[in-house]
């Protein structure tokens, strides 16, 4: 059963969404990542799959629990065209990523806790690097054929995420709004509330909102700590169009995260005290993890609201 993501967006003040996904995979002794591709492949292995089912049901089931609308993207962050040539993969991969997706989602959906199933799109080159981004066209041209294809799967929303500039988020608009399927921008942003490229997280959002011919579902931002927005010196009006946060556990910076040997975490306290306060006073809706973050943090939050 399928969850039509603009109308929950729009029904509900609180939907969850996953937490880590590839970097608790990275920890277990039995899993090994694929150097460009990351945990898609792990789709086509028995236990990989296994492993890849076990996380996402610990969301599942804290969700459940809450009675919480529950977002969940297949891993497609790093299958693009040319990853996928180079690896050598099938071309399908994208589809199967998303049918495993829609598989969880027909066995594990509830009533109270439907879960929403949504695909994933990355920048091309380094998500940390705005000087390595992409310009408008070339991203429109890099992303087409994995927007296409993810278009035309049951993904009932599509998230370019963890995004650095704003140009390839741009181009990635102009194509994904070619689609019938509502989209999302997830921008990466320093602790002055600036995408990497130095725009203000507002204005990146307004240009997007004005330049794109189908402007997204909402915007949220991802890999930052929930501080990083600056939310009390925002203008009012961004948070009409900011619609969520996947938030890392540990208030470092990227450089300073890039270089840690051990798990990153502040107070789990702290980030669920912040989050909370996007959600009650900002009107934040989407609220989940990201680096260093598991299914205990989704809990804390849900027992905090």
């Amino acid at each position: 059963m399928s969850t039509d993501f603009t109308q929950a967006l729009q029904e509900h003040s609180i939907i969850l969404s996953e937490c880590a996904v590839s970097e608790r995979l990275r920890r277990l002794p039995d899993i090994e990542l694929h150097p460009t591709l990351f945990n898609t492949p792990l789709i086509y292995q028995e236990i990989g799959r296994q492993r890849l089912e076990e996380i996402y049901l610990s969301y599942i089931e804290v969700a459940r629990s809450a009675q919480l609308p529950l977002l969940l993207c297949a891993p497609t962050w790093r299958v693009d065209k040319a990853r996928i040539e180079e690896a050598g993969m099938v071309s399908t991969i994208n589809e199967d990523a998303v049918q495993f997706m829609t598989g969880l989602r027909e066995r594990y959906t509830g009533a109270d806790s439907p879960i929403i199933a949504g695909a994933l799109l990355a920048p091309r080159n380094d998500c940390y690097s705005a000087e390595a981004a992409l310009g408008r066209h070339k991203s429109a041209e890099a992303h087409g054929w994995q927007i296409d294809r993810l278009a035309a799967t049951e993904a009932e929303v599509i998230i370019a995420q963890t995004m650095p500039a704003v140009g390839e988020a741009l181009g990635m608009a102009d194509r994904l709004g070619c689609t019938d399927k509502p989209y999302v921008i997830s921008f990466v942003i320093d602790k002055s509330a600036k995408v990497l490229d130095g725009t203000p997280l507002a204005e990146a959002v307004d240009t997007i909102d004005q330049e794109a011919a189908q402007p997204p579902s909402g915007y949220m931002v991802n890999c930052v700590y929930p501080t990083y927005i600056r939310a009390k010196h925002q203008p009012p009006a961004l948070f009409k169009r900011l619609v969520g946060i996947q938030a890392n556990a540990s208030s470092k910076d990227h450089a300073e995260l890039d270089g840690a040997a051990e798990l990153q975490q502040d107070p789990l306290s702290d980030w669920t005290t912040e989050m909370v306060r996007l959600n009650r006073e900002f009107g934040m809706k989407i609220l989940g993890g990201c680096c260093g973050t598991d299914h205990n943090y989704l809990r804390d939050l849900t027992d905090s609201r």
